[in-house]
């Protein structure tokens, strides 16, 4: 019976020591190959296969340690799909709380105001992190994906910061700024003023485009929205620069010639009546709001003043006058 009780002492003890030692090990730091090590899990890997990823991402630890510290921990299952870092002093438990809690290391693609869609693509070529799920499709393959096949892709995804995480898809940022316009144009057109002169949340968006491109200054661009909305109102030629420039395309150069305002296009709104057949950029919020809030003005004119900010008139003549004074310096 002595020798029992000191066998199962010195079992106890064993049991002791081996759960100090793991202890011990969960709040010890990980060996590192690297000050700071990267691993994106793809969804559905197992924990085992997790665990030997950070091993062959540079983490130097056995890998079936690391894998049965996720099991004993009962939280394995809830390792979530991501792109994670850790840098030197991180601990095994650390590791998992970062995997379970998603706390992951996001990139972000920043869409501006006025860009044209070409410009949007551009961005994600440069943009290293984002896998390019979308490149070489044509617009018409790419809106397709997205669900609004038909769809002109121009002035479709709103200007906006987009977090993602490391190797997600461009298709889905792209999907959250769709989304994210649709939405806007959606609840702008629902509390739209009334009487507008646009049939649909399409125009407003095509106008709230041209809006964007036109305004200089934030002040502006509820009186630039008033000059359009007027002329539609009455059938007069839109005649603004952004339309014809965006259907030069490539062949414009940076200088807007007489010959570019006679050169008939379905964007030379010089040549045809009525709003464009689709927006020329993406606009943000506050174009959306001045295209279908515009100013209570008569104006149908306006001409730069050289500071940013417009010169507006209701007829032809005044404007005549403000195109001498601040054009031709007269």
């Amino acid at each position: 019976m002595r020798f029992l009780g000191k066998l199962l002492t010195l079992l106890l003890l064993l049991v002791a020591a081996a759960g100090a030692g793991v202890v011990w090990w969960l709040q010890a730091p990980l060996s590192l190959k690297a000050p700071a090590v990267e691993l994106s899990i793809e969804a559905g890997s197992s924990p085992r296969e997790v665990a030997q990823a950070w091993v062959t991402a540079g983490v130097q630890e056995d890998a079936r340690l690391l894998y049965q510290w996720f099991r004993w921990s009962g939280q394995a299952r809830l390792i979530r799909a991501g792109s994670y870092e850790i840098h030197q002093g991180a601990t095994p438990r650390e590791l998992l709380d970062k995997m379970v809690r998603g706390d992951e290391v996001l990139e972000q693609l920043r869409l501006i105001e006025g860009w044209t869609f070409k410009q949007v693509r551009a961005a994600m070529a440069k943009s290293p992190a984002l896998k390019p799920a979308t490149q070489g499709l044509s617009e018409a393959e790419l809106m397709g994906l997205l669900g609004a096949a038909g769809l002109a892709a121009e002035g479709q995804f709103f200007p906006d910061t987009y977090a993602y995480s490391r190797g997600v898809s461009d298709l889905t940022v792209l999907k959250r700024a769709h989304l994210a316009m649709q939405k806007r144009v959606a609840a702008a057109w629902e509390q739209r003023s009334p009487n507008l002169p646009l049939k649909n949340a399409g125009e407003a968006l095509i106008l709230a485009s041209i809006v964007e491109k036109e305004t200089g200054t934030e002040s502006d661009r509820a009186m630039v929205a008033a000059v359009f909305i007027n002329r539609l109102r009455i059938g007069m030629p839109m005649q603004t620069d952004p339309t014809v420039i965006y259907g030069l395309g490539d062949a414009f150069d940076g200088n807007l010639r007489r010959s570019h305002l006679r050169a008939d296009t379905p964007f030379n709104t010089y040549t045809r009546g009525g709003l464009p057949p689709t927006p020329i950029a993406m606009p943000g919020t506050a174009s959306l709001q001045a295209a279908l809030h515009p100013a209570n003005s008569k104006a149908l004119y306006f001409v730069a003043r050289g500071d940013g900010s417009s010169e507006f008139s209701n007829d032809l003549a005044a404007h005549n006058r403000a195109v001498n004074k601040y054009q031709r310096g007269r």
